[in-house]
């Protein structure tokens, strides 16, 4: 049941009192239709997870973690003050202002990358309010990490936001599968954070400077380059 949220055909949703990802793993694992949305927006914090059912195999079908996250940029983008910046980390996290806000998971129903999963599903948690001071009456005490409400975007209302981030990711959806991978590269490397500069990512370091048709991570370390397939970001079947 949606509460009377709107949503683009082929897409449904159902608010949830317990975490949205692991409702929607229960869901896909019961044979729901693809295109199931399921969120929580009460609390200190607002979550969603879509259920996908890939045709490709797991290893093309992870692309939509970041595709997922271009629908977040592209809807929050809209919604928020104009110089509210919203940017994507390659292993999922949300980055609002340059600070940490939230993050993207992804559960399937196989890890095997050759194999074509029975679902895949991508989910979100966003904090609303700072975790040390849901009033927000004072500031700067992890100045990494930040909410929503705290970077001036206390007019986005969190049904508004799920309701955005269906419609912009259908749009992707449909463009990934009508022209393929190539426009979602483009438009997910503009958003990307900390491209270029010096990471640490599954016990590797080097520097970040790109990713390979299937978004797997491009890792330099001095005449070497690594590559991270995105199919290690699965988390377990919950």
């Amino acid at each position: 049941m949606s509460e009377g949220l709107s949503f683009p055909p082929l897409m449904s949703g159902e608010a949830v009192t317990d975490d949205a990802l692991r409702v929607a793993c229960n869901r896909a694992a019961c044979g729901c239709d693809a295109g199931l949305i399921t969120y929580r927006l009460n609390g200190a914090e607002m979550q969603g997870a879509l259920v996908f059912a890939p045709e490709v195999p797991l290893a093309q079908a992870v692309a939509m973690l970041p595709l997922c996250g271009v629908g977040f940029q592209n809807a929050l983008g809209a919604l928020s003050p104009p110089e509210v910046a919203v940017q994507l980390e390659w292993d999922g996290g949300i980055r609002l202002n340059g600070a940490s806000c939230g993050a993207f998971r992804m559960v399937a129903s196989t890890t095997d990358p050759d194999a074509v999963p029975d679902w895949l599903i991508v989910g979100f948690t966003l904090p609303l309010y700072p975790a040390e001071d849901p009033d927000m009456a004072e500031t700067g005490l992890n100045p990494d990490q930040t909410a929503l409400f705290a970077e001036g975007c206390a007019d986005v209302h969190p049904p508004a936001l799920i309701e955005s981030w269906a419609r912009h990711t259908l749009h992707w959806i449909n463009r990934w599968e009508d022209l393929g991978p190539s426009g979602l590269h483009g438009e997910w490397r503009g958003l990307v954070f900390g491209i270029d500069g010096d990471v640490s990512v599954r016990g590797q370091s080097g520097t970040f400077i790109g990713v390979d048709e299937n978004f797997g991570m491009l890792l330099r370390n001095g005449t070497d380059t690594q590559l991270i397939p995105l199919t290690t970001l699965l988390e377990p079947a919950l």
